[in-house]
């Protein structure tokens, strides 16, 4: 009876041994789960890249008592922890050993680095739980990893989003101030209704500025000078070769030069600064006590006289170089007569090549018989209707020439 009793008892002894041991083993893998769950939780807070990499010993110690640990990243120089070649690293899969463990990192399918741990504490091997557990780590590391790599470039982006932005902005800004001094080269106020004739012009560029321009102004008591050109290009270098242009004209005009000899000098001077770029242009001076206009071109488009009785008469002048093309050219002069009431229309090329959406273009002819429909209208009345005309015709087709346009009536 005392033998069965010491058999039970040492088979109880044995079972509450083991059920210790495994009661050890079982806390020891919750304890460990829940060191995994809160570094992956830790790990994932971030989405900055070095902070990342900072945490990598701190969970290899932990989780698998690891003195050292290292990360190398695919198309990155960053290596975390020791001074493993990164090459070595990226080109291995997993790897145990009783002094190393390496682990691939994968992230939405992408090899994003690998993960290794060297020297467990106490010179003890490591064993294929050690393995399990880094492996379990890599996977919310590497995805963690993988984020703050896109959150970087999400950053770049935003960076150069808003620099994008803040130089739109300024050229925005810059255009506008661009368009005001454009504007400032312009005639500001239209004769007064008491002189015997009637001038009015109109600027509308395609862009905030342009290179089409205009000019009228009184030489002397019985002289009108005025011009029309069209820069051979758009924006800002247009801008500013027309003000060039005008500037040279304005300076250089007076009474003694006839309108051939004034294109001359001008076209000599520009020619000079070899801007590159060229203008047309038709200039003229009205005698304004005998309607005699002397005019002369520089490869403009044909302008119009458009008698009180609404017939249309083109004018074809000696045609002369664009200003800017080469120097020393001559320009020639004829001299037209303007009866009373006839008005002398001037237009650049935007008018006429005006495109509506089957791309067809509003034609020489279109703009011939509405000026043949203007009789009896001022100098702002045939603009303002031609405008409308050509608008109407290109029926919400985008503007893509500048436009200008000119009429002088000799009352």
């Amino acid at each position: 009876m005392s033998v069965l009793y010491l058999i039970i008892g040492a088979a109880g002894l044995g079972a509450a041994s083991y059920l210790f041991i495994r009661n050890r083993q079982l806390v020891s893998k919750l304890r460990r789960a829940e060191l995994l769950f809160d570094l992956s939780t830790k790990v994932h807070s971030s989405l900055h890249k070095p902070e990342l990499l900072g945490t990598v010993n701190e969970a290899a110690k932990q989780l698998i008592f690891a003195d050292e640990a290292a990360v190398a990243l695919a198309c990155d120089e960053d290596i975390q922890g020791s001074e493993t070649s990164e090459t070595a690293l990226l080109d291995s899969s997993v790897s145990f050993k009783d002094d190393k463990v390496i682990v691939p990192m994968i992230a939405r399918g992408r090899k994003v680095g690998v993960l290794e741990a060297t020297t467990k504490s106490g010179g003890t091997p490591f064993r294929e739980a050690d393995l399990e557990t880094l492996t379990k780590f890599a996977g919310p590391l590497a995805l963690a990893l993988d984020n703050a790599r896109l959150y970087e470039a999400l950053e770049v982006s935003v960076g150069e989003l808003q620099y994008a932005t803040a130089l739109k902005d300024r050229l925005e800004n810059e255009l506008q101030i661009a368009g005001s001094i454009q504007l400032s080269f312009l005639p500001t106020t239209m004769p007064s209704a008491n002189e015997p004739f009637d001038v009015c012009a109109l600027l509308k560029s395609a862009k905030e500025v342009g290179g089409d321009f205009y000019n009228f102004f009184k030489i002397d008591e019985n002289h009108l000078f005025f011009t029309l050109g069209d820069v051979s290009d758009k924006g800002i270098p247009a801008a500013l070769f027309m003000a060039m242009t005008l500037s040279l004209i304005k300076g250089k005009m007076n009474s003694n030069l006839t309108p051939g000899e004034l294109l001359e000098k001008v076209n000599d001077e520009l020619c000079t600064d070899n801007a590159q770029l060229f203008a047309t242009i038709v200039c003229g001076v009205l005698n304004i006590i005998t309607g005699e206009v002397v005019l002369s071109d520089g490869g403009h488009c044909t302008p119009y006289i458009v008698k009180e009785d609404g017939t249309v008469i083109p004018i074809k002048l000696p045609k002369g170089i664009p200003l800017g093309s080469f120097p020393e050219f001559t320009y020639r002069d004829q001299t037209i007569a303007l009866d009373r009431g006839d008005r002398f229309v001037l237009y650049t090329d935007g008018i006429t090549e005006a495109e509506n959406a089957l791309q067809e273009q509003y034609s020489t002819n279109r703009l011939q018989q509405f000026l043949s429909q203007t009789s009896g209208y001022s100098s702002a009345e045939i603009i303002d209707a031609l405008l409308m005309d050509v608008f109407m015709f290109a029926d919400g087709a985008p503007q893509s020439d500048d436009i200008a346009v000119l009429c002088l009536m000799r009352r």
